[in-house]
């Protein structure tokens, strides 16, 4: 046996009627078509569903399976918690597939309720898998569930871990559907949850186009800026499921795309037409050429950052000698800096200085780039396998002088409060910090200072240095 159905699905809570309340009207052919795939699903009769979801318990350096005899959950966060659903686990498979992505390698963890519960956490069902599961159990409930929850992994290994899923399934003999929990761009419109961005639409429809027509690698190689400012949740598990159709040839059926509340739902379903060759090698050549890229960075402050955090990762020394390309003006100069690590658009560690502490910006970035790396308290350390999916970004800071309120502005100047002792800062053009009150908020709070307190204020601006 093997996987007998392929399917990408979105998870808005507002299409179950009884959270909807009316609005899930407004998504019509989402609803329609989650009826029509629960039918579909029920007419193929498997004994699993594994499903890939973005909210479950995650581990940042670990995809995790949940591992209990039966798993329940309810839509009490979305104000129903009368619906509800209750499964059980097929705990054979689910190890069999933990065991061949231990085998290769891959980082992942049988997530049981002793584990969790020391995270304060439990193992339950998340709205990622219950949404889809809703309209499935409509009409057929005789099947296990493995319930996996992906983590920042490279692309490689989510899809080297979709590749274990279907050896598991076919060393069992199992008769599997398996569905990729995931919405699309929440960046759709202004009105939306997180706002609105020109990369959302961009980033839909490259990913559906690349989907459609089966191009695993033009799926890969979708610009990392595009994906980050989609704003998307969905990628990640459609890594994992292209994983699974390894040496497939397929076509994908989109069936609906609804991006009505700002969030892009799509439903698709995967037809496989012929036996392919295995993506891996094409994929790793796609790895080798973004790192020939990264190579040739020309900016020389984020490459100087770069490779000051691959050098101490490979070494554990800090650079000694500073490389050619560094300019006059970064041996020249005393600068406070900021070095930012972001993974998949997500932070991965941001540590800087507000006036210097060595004797020049390179002294500095070097510097820098490695506390970012490893002694940000917010995460766990940076590994080197990481790097390929981590972008670099540099600020420089200008000479800070006195402010007053009214000479703030939060996309054009960073903002530093002091009082008695105690600092904090705020970089300039951040993401969700639109107002002078939000900027000094945030400041405030970092330093431990309270609003209504004496506090002198500086603006400072920055030259920001980022990764082609």
């Amino acid at each position: 046996m093997s996987i007998s159905g392929t399917y990408l699905l979105p998870h808005p809570p507002i299409v179950i009627p009884e959270v909807g309340k009316g609005e899930e009207k407004k998504i019509s052919d989402t609803s329609d078509n989650f009826h029509k795939i629960g039918k579909e699903i029920a007419e193929k009769k498997p004994n699993t569903i594994i499903i890939i979801t973005p909210h479950g318990v995650m581990f940042q350096d670990a995809i995790s399976l949940s591992y209990v005899e039966e798993i329940l959950g309810n839509f009490k966060n979305f104000r129903v918690p009368d619906v509800s659903m209750k499964l059980k686990i097929d705990k054979e498979l689910t190890n069999k597939i933990y065991e061949l992505a231990y085998s290769v390698g891959i980082s992942s963890i049988i997530a049981t309720n002793t584990l969790l519960n020391k995270y304060n956490s439990s193992v339950s069902l998340d709205h990622g898998a219950m949404v889809p599961l809703y309209f499935i159990n409509k009409y057929y409930e005789d099947y296990k569930l493995v319930h996996i929850t992906y983590s920042a992994l490279s692309d490689i290994d989510l899809y080297r871990f979709g590749i274990c899923i279907n050896k598991a399934v076919e060393e069992l003999n199992e008769d599997c559907v398996l569905i990729a929990s995931g919405d699309l761009s929440h960046k759709l419109k202004q009105e939306g949850p997180y706002g609105f961005d020109a990369a959302g639409e961009k980033f839909d429809k490259e990913l559906l186009h690349c989907l459609h027509i089966g191009d695993v690698n033009g799926v890969f190689d979708i610009d990392k800026g595009t994906i980050s400012n989609a704003g998307e949740c969905g990628r990640r598990s459609i890594a994992i499921m292209l994983g699974a159709l390894d040496e497939k040839k397929f076509i994908g059926d989109l069936m609906s795309y609804e991006g009505t509340f700002g969030v892009g739902y799509g439903i698709m379903k995967f037809n496989i037409i012929a036996d392919g060759p295995s993506k891996l090698v094409e994929l790793e050549e796609l790895k080798n050429k973004a790192y020939e890229n990264i190579n040739n960075q020309k900016d020389p402050y984020v490459k100087l950052a770069r490779e000051s955090l691959t050098s101490y990762l490979k070494t554990g020394k800090e650079l000694k000698i500073i490389p050619d390309y560094v300019t006059d003006e970064m041996k020249d100069k005393k600068r406070g800096v900021f070095v930012s690590l972001k993974k998949h658009g997500e932070l991965r560690g941001c540590i800087g200085t507000i006036f210097p502490i060595t004797i020049n910006i390179a002294e500095e970035i070097i510097r820098n780039a490695i506390s970012a790396g490893i002694n940000d308290p917010r995460f766990y350390s940076v590994e080197e396998e990481e790097l390929l999916d981590i972008d670099f970004s540099v600020d420089v800071l200008t000479e800070p002088e006195r402010a007053s309120i009214d000479e703030l502005d939060p996309k054009e100047y960073g903002v530093i409060v002091k009082s008695k002792g105690r600092t904090g800062l705020l970089l300039p053009d951040l993401e969700g910090v639109n107002t002078v009150e939000e900027q000094l908020a945030i400041a405030l709070d970092k330093a431990g200072i309270n609003y209504d307190e004496d506090y002198e204020i500086q603006k400072f601006k920055v030259i920001r240095h980022k990764e082609e």
